[in-house]
């Protein structure tokens, strides 16, 4: 029987603490971008391989890296001099049973059509080139795949919590806000390269946020001061409404921005990204899996974007942590907040981690004996329904930033 250990934990919750600061990195900021691409091209190979194998063959794509081209932006429209280059890396199946598997292609049409889909002005056939680094996996990781039952591909520790607190939940918001698409109608000068980050001090929450401005829709530093602060004046009024226990929202959009220096005083792009000219970005290095970086929770820093879906606990118990989480939450009202810690053992099947440990904070007048028992139940069923959720994983059902 496994063994799961439930704890009450002296913390205060996080909402109540006296300063939480959170991060959320954009759509179409290039740490995003990667995640999304390799994250893309692990679902389309998944697919791929259960056409022709009748199973998820092995693949680890978590080593995406994105480099900035070169560009000029300008009032009224700018030049792209150098494409932005995507590299795919690190180890997935080419071949099966004899037959070639079109590995790199799959991966190049994959993420041409998310670029495509997902960033307006950027053109893939204009504006990337690809580079395909993907190699054949090790014998010993690729023979998992074949034996009767999948087990863990990595001795790894994921951590899951819930619920998101007001600041979390309002970082959230402020983002996909600013990348929706009514949104884009009315303010079409904003990129998808958005990042939100939140201070919240007492109960007052500071937001500074940064939107790359597409330069063809801004003829002047006029016209761009203007709609600025139009941008941060609707943000505002979207944003107090949704206030619950906190007191006020205190804004600021592109604070890098001098009047004084023309267009190098003002946050311009070409593409409506930075990549286009400024920042590179990396698998792993944005958002967690629950789509924020907070900074007064504890971390899981597995990439989990491009992981296999069906053995790699890197992507697996980090997303299913916060699912149990959240389960525990829904289903305990005496628990005001939640830890979940998942840790595997290479070759130990994923129904039976090596280690389960769950942090409560009780809501007043709870005792942890009120709940261990539901709490031990979740976990079982959650593990043991596993196969599901993996199945989820495989066809791209579940966001991973």
């Amino acid at each position: 029987m496994l063994d799961v250990i439930v704890e009450s934990l002296p913390n205060i919750p996080i909402g109540r603490q006296p300063v939480e600061i959170v991060e959320r990195k954009g759509l179409g900021h290039p740490d995003s971008i990667c995640d999304a691409l390799m994250e893309s091209v692990s679902v389309a190979l998944s697919q791929e391989y259960l056409r022709i194998a009748g199973r998820v063959l092995h693949h680890n794509l978590d080593k995406g890296l994105l480099v900035a081209g070169q560009s000029t932006p300008a009032f009224g429209g700018g030049t792209i001099e150098t494409p932005l280059k995507i590299i795919f890396g690190d180890r997935a199946t080419c071949d099966w049973s004899g037959a070639k598997i079109p590995v790199g292609e799959i991966a190049e049409t994959t993420a041409r059509r998310w670029l495509a889909d997902n960033l307006r002005f950027l053109d893939p056939a204009r504006h990337v080139v690809f580079q395909n680094e993907i190699r054949p996996g090790s014998p010993e990781l690729v023979d998992i795949f074949a034996r009767p039952e999948l087990t863990a591909n990595d001795t790894s520790a994921a951590v899951g919590y819930a619920p998101l607190s007001e600041t979390e939940r309002l970082v959230l918001a402020a983002e996909h806000y600013l990348n929706s698409p009514e949104f884009k109608r009315r303010f079409p000068e904003s990129g998808e390269d958005v990042k939100v980050m939140g201070v919240r001090l007492g109960r007052v929450l500071h937001l500074t946020v940064a939107v790359a401005f597409v330069d063809r829709f801004v003829p002047d530093a006029r016209t761009y001061f203007d709609r600025k602060a139009e941008l941060q004046n609707d943000l505002q009024r979207y944003l107090s409404p949704r206030l619950r226990d906190l007191d006020a929202i205190h804004l600021n959009v592109n604070t890098l921005d001098d009047p004084a220096r023309g267009g190098g005083g003002v946050y311009l792009t070409v593409l409506g990204t930075s990549a286009d000219g400024a920042d590179g970005g990396e698998v792993g290095r944005g958002n967690r899996v629950n789509g924020v970086i907070s900074l007064n929770r504890p971390l899981s820093l597995e990439a989990a974007a491009g992981k296999n879906p069906v053995s790699h606990v890197g992507k697996i118990y980090n997303l299913l942590s916060h699912q149990i989480a959240q389960r525990i939450c829904d289903s305990n009202p005496g628990v005001e907040e939640v830890y979940v810690w998942l840790c595997s053992q290479i070759g130990r099947p994923l129904t039976e981690p090596w280690c389960v440990s769950v942090g409560v904070i009780p809501a007043q007048g709870a005792s942890p004996g009120d709940f261990a028992e539901p709490i031990r139940d979740i976990i079982h069923r959650e593990l043991n329904d596993i196969q599901r959720f993996t199945g989820r994983l495989t066809r791209g059902e579940l966001p991973v930033s």
